[in-house]
């Protein structure tokens, strides 16, 4: 008789637990896997996305884009330069440490040195610690997207990353492309924890005990990525229930995805452009217009959207998608054959010349076969193209070094804010301040360099879209570069994965609040 009483306490308590009590393992297939685990070696999405697993950020976006406080509890502006935020108390590192305002003003110091992304930093000044949970971010002069830019800012360990490793090399060293302490060691403040890592083959994570956001409904409990570079394979992995959770969802498979009874499909625009680049320096051509400009119109935009993407992208004319402050409609693609060829012909390059295009094979959505497309396209004006495709791992190494004469590069404005293209992709490359770092076509334009710099301190809205919208007229007048479309998202899962809650616009779906049902 005395065994009812705690019987039915233990059933009262299993049907008010909460989901995160029933543990759960996710796994997922992804085109590919993070090159790296520092979260500073690569400004990339593959990048962004494991920080939101291994770290935190001050602040971020939620699925409204509009902004959640996260390791900042809130935060204020205090004079025109100055926004001072507030952090939680007792949030702790994976290593054992509490998080101060010293780790975030080690780690804004640390971003400030990375190629990748101090031109992102270049307009701040500093971050200061006001007390051990307080610390002000101030800018050179007035900024419109601090908040933006704080999305950017996980902090990190700094007393894990201090001294040297067993090679007496620095672990908090920036190696691109190299082996480093932070490129294999992680100690943040995420909700996971890597507990097993082979490149390529396979990354598994575990919940993180001591994880500061007790509010939050995941449970998932264990994370096991296996990169599938094939879609088919991506694909047939998932309807067999190998594997739980994928992306991208190819094009292809789209119609099949929605068929199946055991799965959810979700797709939406995003804002990455998916472009390529025209290195003027390998090819002395590309210094043309007029031959920049005939690429462009041999290039069927829309073509491609419907042929290969099957929809799954809308056509672009330039970099910023619909939405943003610099997006002008009236800049719509441009494809025409003849002219084009007429172009060509006036530029004296009627017989064409031959040129070498690199691309990624697992990065974009069909990134392999959209460079094909448009190396048969080119051939139609008489440029000959030697086309490499290879996996992302391999292709952002060749990026760097500028090693093909017209290059693929998609990017997506991580600030949800036009002037972030143009930092990266057009204005001219500068090693010590990091513009330029993504511009592998080596373009120049020193008026777009000079409005791209004028709006980081415009705070007029109206004004300050105005000049976006100067900065996309020059740049599609000039040909700068080839905008092919913008991308679409796309994620399917099995239906008791409840990827609807963590699914968003900026491609960086929060799995530390997945609810597996």
């Amino acid at each position: 008789m005395r065994r009812l009483p705690i019987l039915t306490v233990l059933a009262v308590l299993a049907l008010c637990a909460s989901p995160a009590a029933e543990a759960k393992t996710l796994r997922m297939a992804y085109d590919s896997d993070p090159t790296s685990l520092d979260p500073h070696e690569q400004l990339s999405g593959a990048t962004l996305q494991m920080s939101h697993l291994l770290f935190d950020p001050l602040i971020r976006f939620r699925q409204d884009l509009s902004i959640e406080p996260r390791l900042a509890k809130s935060f204020e502006k205090i004079d025109e330069r100055t926004t001072r935020f507030h952090l939680r108390e007792g949030v702790k590192f994976q290593s054992g440490r509490t998080l101060s305002a010293e780790d975030v003003v080690w780690t804004f110091n640390r971003l400030k040195q990375s190629p990748d992304f101090k031109a992102l930093f270049e307009p701040f000044r500093e971050a200061r610690a006001v007390d051990g949970l307080t610390v002000d971010l101030v800018t050179k002069g007035p900024y419109p997207l601090v908040l933006n830019l704080a999305t950017y800012i996980f902090p990190m360990d700094r007393e894990f990353y201090a001294s040297t490793d067993e090679r007496g090399r620095p672990k908090d060293a920036i190696v691109k492309r190299g082996t480093s302490f932070a490129s294999t060691h992680v100690s943040g403040t995420g909700p996971f924890i890597v507990t097993e890592r082979e490149q390529g083959v396979r990354l598994k994570l575990k919940r993180f005990a001591d994880y500061w956001d007790k509010a939050s409904p995941g449970n998932v409990d264990e994370i096991v990525f296996t990169p599938i570079k094939e879609p088919a394979t991506r694909v047939a992995a998932l309807l067999a229930g190998d594997v739980d959770f994928i992306a991208p969802v190819p094009p292809t498979d789209l119609a099949r995805i929605k068929q199946a009874s055991c799965c959810t499909l979700i797709t939406m625009p995003s804002t990455r452009v998916l472009t390529f680049e025209l290195n003027q320096d390998r090819v002395p051509a590309f210094k043309d217009p007029r031959v920049r400009l005939a690429v462009i119109y041999a290039v069927n935009g829309e073509g491609i959207v419907e042929k290969i993407m099957r929809g799954l992208a809308t056509a672009a004319g330039e970099l910023s998608p619909p939405g943003y402050a610099g997006h002008d409609p009236a800049l719509v693609p441009r494809y025409d054959l003849a002219k084009a060829k007429a172009l060509m012909k006036e530029a004296g390059y009627e017989d064409g010349f031959s040129v070498t295009m690199m691309a990624p094979n697992n990065r974009y959505i069909e990134d392999a076969r959209v460079a094909e497309a448009v190396a048969a396209m080119l051939a139609k004006i008489n440029i000959k193209v030697d086309l490499q495709t290879m996996p992302k791992a391999q292709y952002w190494q060749r990026f760097d070094e500028r090693a093909g004469d017209i290059m693929m590069i998609g990017w997506q404005s991580d600030t949800q804010d036009s002037g972030n293209f143009y930092e990266f992709l057009v204005m001219t490359p500068d090693k010590e301040k990091g513009y330029g770092q993504y511009n592998a076509g080596n373009y120049s334009n020193p008026e777009v360099d000079r409005l791209t710099l004028a709006t980081q301190t415009m705070t007029d809205p109206e004004a300050r879209a105005a000049v976006l919208k100067q900065i996309e007229r020059l740049l599609y007048d000039d040909a700068a570069l080839i905008p092919l479309h913008w991308q679409h998202l796309s994620w399917a899962a099995r239906n008791n994965v409840r990827i609807g809650t963590v699914a968003n616009v900026i491609d960086m779906p929060y799995l530390g609040d997945l609810v597996i049902e």
